[in-house]
């Protein structure tokens, strides 16, 4: 499973061809998020599948890029979905990068 950094994905964000899914739980998002991105979080994941499209290039964004890492395994090993990807970093990285978002200094 390849991996982007906070950069790759900030420029494939708002694209045709790419969904950003953001796999924190509802409380990070809400105290910082990027705009743009879906909102699923990992715990309900299994259940929601059927909202991440397919043809399209999926971007998994967390906070530390560990979550994110797990479900891009999750939906490779399914095998639904073409390209699947993980944002190395996460929202700490984002943020370290000064890249915009909105909220507090994700913790």
């Amino acid at each position: 499973m390849p991996d982007y950094s906070v950069t790759q994905t900030r420029d494939r964000l708002g694209r045709d061809d790419v969904v950003v899914v953001d796999v924190r739980e509802a409380h990070e998002v809400a105290a910082a998020h990027v705009p743009g991105m879906v909102h699923i979080p990992m715990s309900e994941i299994q259940g929601r599948l059927d909202e991440i499209p397919t043809g399209v290039e999926v971007i998994l964004f967390c906070r530390s890029g560990n979550r994110s890492g797990q479900v891009a395994d999750y939906m490779t090993g399914i095998g639904d979905w073409g390209e699947v990807i993980n944002c190395a970093g996460g929202i700490l990285a984002w943020h370290a990068e000064g890249l915009p978002y909105e909220g507090d200094t994700p913790t």
